[in-house]
């Protein structure tokens, strides 16, 4: 069962193994998304998704299994109000 939530800043979503699904970026100025895999809120685990510039609105989906995390799943937002929701089990 996939999970959702709408984040406005940097968030530990799941520890654990986690699956991300898919991002959606609603709303902001020059949003930008990163996601680690990491069990503690920290940018030195490895990185699932380099920070990119997401379209707004923008729809990125990550096929139906997603990507597998091992340590647990943090998405790391920038720019100016950032709206993403983040789909993930």
């Amino acid at each position: 069962m996939a999970y959702y939530q709408e984040i406005e800043a940097s968030t530990q979503l799941k520890v654990g193994l986690a699956k991300l699904k898919g991002i959606f970026a609603s709303s902001g100025t020059s949003v930008t998304v990163a996601v680690y895999d990491s069990p503690a809120a920290s940018t030195s685990d490895p990185i699932v998704l380099a920070q990119f510039t997401a379209a707004t609105p923008g729809n990125y989906i990550f096929t139906a299994e997603g990507i597998s995390l091992n340590k647990g799943l943090y998405v790391v937002l920038g720019g100016s109000s950032p709206k993403v929701t983040v789909f993930f089990e």
